[in-house]
């Protein structure tokens, strides 16, 4: 069934955090960057919780385990339980696990979280080609992961071996900026053996089916800073989104973004958990929200007014998406941009 075309941001009268049953978080780029956490998230998430909001941490990062990513956010000030965090690791043993035989061995590129999942579901970790494994699987194996890895799921591939990725994101941040993820890696292995996987991870439907399963969720929230992962992943699952802009999308590519990439709300950053939204309203031939108005112009999006930079970004995605319809936005946001500081 087709969704209605998003032409704006939404409002809400309640907290987000009160008028959701769960929050689907994103972490890199939405709780923390590298090892460290993102300004506000720790205060914001402990609010969230003790107002009685579960949180379940939702990843495409295949690496670490759901034990090691709850132990990090603890260490952080986060409480968190391994049943709490879902990975795209677990997400793409699901889905190998319902293709192949029970026991089965499965050739591993990538890292433990990949290795602890296939586990779980039954399946056994191999290492090489050569130990006759029913299916290959690649996730994110950190940045010393050995080009042999490539090698060896290739030989596999080509004597007709399916193939399997957690996700293919094609970058990942850290504390030192924006690296390469997963997808450059599934890339390579795509280069040399003319195959496509199949993908479990955001946005594709096999991730929210395992955050679902896992969460028992019934109105979430997805939380995220990813247009093409977080917010197409809750498009694709019909929820709601709100991203903050913690992560890798800025006011440019929001303002240009499709139909699927379009969130229900956007924030600065986790604090917008626990307020409502403003609304954005027509007005005239614009939109309105605080003390800004957003038109579109032949060539280009004109701001008018003062007041929160956020606002003026509302407004004008308004005027953005409105202009796009089902498409993405070509006229020039970049003056208003800068005038909100964005």
């Amino acid at each position: 069934m087709s969704q209605a075309v998003r032409t704006r941001p939404d409002g809400s009268g309640q907290a987000l955090s009160e008028a959701y049953d769960t929050a689907l978080l994103d972490l890199d780029g939405v709780v923390y960057a590298g090892g460290s956490a993102i300004a506000y998230a720790v205060e914001s998430l402990g609010t969230a919780r003790a107002g009685g909001m579960p949180l379940a941490y939702v990843t495409n990062n295949a690496l670490r385990t759901p034990e090691t990513v709850a132990a990090h956010l603890t260490a952080l000030g986060i409480p968190t339980d391994a049943g709490d965090v879902i990975t795209s690791a677990q997400a793409v043993a699901r889905l190998i696990s319902e293709q192949v035989p029970a026991g089965a061995r499965v050739l591993v590129i990538g890292g433990e979280g990949l290795r602890v999942a296939l586990r779980e579901r039954g399946l056994e970790p191999v290492e090489s080609a050569d130990d006759e494994p029913v299916a290959v699987v690649q996730g994110y194996g950190g940045p010393e992961l050995p080009w042999g890895r490539f090698a060896e799921a290739s030989y596999a591939i080509a004597r007709g071996v399916p193939w399997f990725a957690s996700n293919t994101d094609l970058t990942i941040p850290s504390a030192r900026g924006i690296a390469p993820g997963n997808g450059a890696a599934v890339q390579v292995v795509r280069i040399a053996t003319g195959a496509e996987p199949q993908v479990a991870g955001k946005p594709l439907p096999p991730m929210h089916r395992e955050t679902i399963l896992r969460t028992g969720a019934e109105r979430p929230l997805v939380v995220g800073d990813r247009l093409d992962t977080d917010i197409e992943g809750a498009f694709n699952g019909e929820v709601d989104s709100l991203l903050v802009l913690t992560g890798v999308t800025d006011g440019a590519q929001l303002l240009a973004a499709p139909p699927r990439h379009r969130p229900t709300y956007v924030d600065a950053d986790l604090r917008g958990m626990l307020t409502g939204q403003p609304e954005v309203v027509e007005a005239g031939a614009g939109f309105r929200c605080g003390g800004w108005t957003a038109t579109a112009g032949r060539e280009r999006l004109e701001l008018a007014g003062e007041g929160e930079a956020l606002d003026g970004l509302r407004a004008l995605c308004a005027a953005a998406w409105t202009a796009a319809g089902a498409g993405s936005c070509e006229l020039d946001g970049g003056k208003a941009l800068a005038r909100l500081g964005l």
